[in-house]
This record gives structure tokens, sequence and C-alpha cells, in this order.
């Protein structure tokens, strides 16, 4: 369990230290996360390594997000003052991530041969 930690931690530091060498504008778990990604795909680390850790940490994902909801009673009142372009960006970006998801999909299943005609 501790290698397990110790290298979805080291995926995180790498994504941390290519934002801060190089001061792109993407969150640096994204980065890590596909870091990650391409090397269970390349073969350089394998999956049992990280598998159970994995499965541990995305089945306690709504834990995770407890914090954060607590902390927008903080500005209840900026949330009030604009809840119709907060609603309007939730909609459209729930939309454009549906749409891109469903995009992406068809995309794999296409380059893998297993698409429909």
């Amino acid at each position: 369990m501790a290698l397990q930690l110790f290298i979805i931690f080291a995926m995180l530091a790498f994504g941390e230290l290519v934002v801060w060498l190089t001061g792109v504008r993407i969150p640096s778990s994204i980065i890590g996360m596909l870091t990650l990604t391409l090397l269970l795909k390349l073969g350089i680390i394998k999956l049992r390594w990280v598998k159970s850790t994995s499965n541990f940490l995305t089945g306690n994902l709504a834990f995770f997000f407890i914090p954060p909801g607590v902390s927008l009673m903080l500005y209840y009142g900026l949330i009030k003052s604009q809840w119709i372009p907060i609603t309007v960006s939730i909609i459209i970006s729930t939309i454009l991530v549906m749409a891109s998801t469903v995009w992406t999909y068809k995309l794999i299943r296409k380059s893998n041969g297993n698409h429909r005609k």
C-alpha cells in the first residue's frame, strides 16, 4: 500500500514540477494523471502496483468533496447574487462535457475497430 501511495503521489509531484518549471496553466493533478496513464500504457508502471489504492480512492471520492462543499456556505451571498450566470455556466459546461465524452468514446471505438456502420 505504501508503494502504491508513493507512485500516485510521485505522479502528482511530477505534475507540480511540470507546472512550476513551465508555467503551463493546466492543473498539476491532470498532468500527473496523464503521466500515470502514459506510464501504465507503456508498461513502465504495472497496474497491480496502483490498483488497490486507486480503487480505494475512487470508491471514497465523495468523501473528498465534503470540505469544498461545506466551504461554499462562506460564499452564500455571492452565490445568491450570481445564481443566473452560475446556473448557465453549469448547464453549458455539462453539455460540453457530455458531448466531448461521446466524441471521445466514438473516437476510441473507431480506432479499435469496434464501431458500427
